[in-house]
């Protein structure tokens, strides 16, 4: 069988942009894992790329369409980052507006393995964790304040399209009971604008480096609140805590580690608020993996695990808590259940 080629547009792309010599041959590769691009690895000779595309529609079971323009504040993310924490991204490498196609460095598996894999594979490392806290806290206070940066990032409408409205207001239609709480949580998220937010902070998008941990995947970049950040990424400890309760104690340390690490080093306000809003959101996004437009995919066919969530979420809402340790030690409680 023929090594499979690059769609036409990529490998015009990749010459354009110098990427790729005229006759050199090219490999494509398909990279499974995302559902809001294509993305694929290109083997030239002696060398790898990684090329992505924003698609219109996500390739979810709800119908759920985005504005393929994320790719550009994807691009502009990653430029940024590299000039704040730069061993914590890939190298970009080259962008095409017209094309909404973007290259960057490709890192190889087997030296950047996935911090979801090796969370569900019960390798949970609390000294991880802390360094994705202290990686977060470093963009967010380099962006905290900083008019052009919020300019560059004024997309709240890809904010609303990709989190606001698939998380906190499709879980409001399903819990009119909670739709006031949930419904205040993205109005008030929305209206903030205080520093530069990733907006999937997942461990599916953290690869484990020698040098530390590497973000990818910032499409749901804006200029917004950072509380959201570090709740996104808090949240998927407390679902694989669920998923996994031999490993819970390990997952909740972890949790701990990263919120501690986070809040200890951050530095463009008090950490009493900010840690009010990440834990008044926390519950919220936890609800809408259960039951938003993206419910998360290891918890889809078990209906206990998937109780436990909405028990737990639906409390916290009602009766919100003023920091992320108290929802530590209530699901510290409930995952050994």
């Amino acid at each position: 069988m023929p090594d499979p080629v690059p769609p036409p547009e990529l490998a015009a792309f990749l010459r354009q942009q110098g990427l790729a010599g005229d006759g050199e041959p090219m490999r494509c590769k398909p990279l499974a894992g995302g559902v809001s691009s294509d993305i694929w690895r290109i083997d030239l000779p002696g060398r790898s790329v990684c090329v992505k595309r924003a698609l219109p529609k996500l390739r979810v079971g709800a119908d759920w369409f985005a504005p393929v323009s994320r790719n550009r504040y994807e691009w502009e993310w990653l430029q940024l980052a590299a000039c704040i924490v730069p061993a914590a991204v890939p190298r970009p490498l080259a962008h095409d507006e017209a094309l909404g196609l973007f290259a960057m460095e490709f890192l190889p598996p087997e030296r950047y393995p996935l911090w979801k894999r090796q969370l569900l594979d019960g390798e949970v490392d609390a000294g991880t964790a802390a360094q994705v806290g202290r990686l977060l806290a470093a963009i967010h206070n380099a962006t905290a304040g900083r008019p052009e940066v919020a300019r560059t990032f004024d997309c709240e409408p890809n904010f609303q399209a990709l989190r606001l409205e698939p998380y906190l207001l499709a879980t409001a239609a399903r819990h009119p009971d909670l739709a006031p709480v949930l419904e205040e949580l993205a109005r008030r998220t929305g209206a903030a604008r205080i520093a530069l937010v990733h907006g999937d902070v997942s461990p599916k998008n953290i690869l484990v480096g020698r040098q530390g941990p590497v973000l990818l995947d910032a499409e749901c970049a804006w200029y917004g609140d950072p509380a959201f950040d570090i709740a996104f990424c808090l949240n998927h400890l407390l679902l694989k805590a669920v998923l996994r309760p031999q490993q819970a104690p390990s997952l909740m340390d972890a949790f701990d580690a990263l919120a501690a690490s986070y809040f200890e080093a951050i530095g463009f306000e008090p950490r009493a608020g900010l840690e009010r809003r990440a834990a008044a959101l926390l519950p919220g996004l936890a609800l809408a993996r259960i039951d938003g437009k993206s419910p998360v995919e290891y918890l889809l066919d078990r209906p206990p695990q998937q109780a436990l969530v909405r028990r737990e979420a639906c409390a916290l809402l009602l009766h919100p808590p003023a920091s992320t340790s108290a929802i530590s030690a209530r699901w510290r409680s409930a995952a050994a259940s």
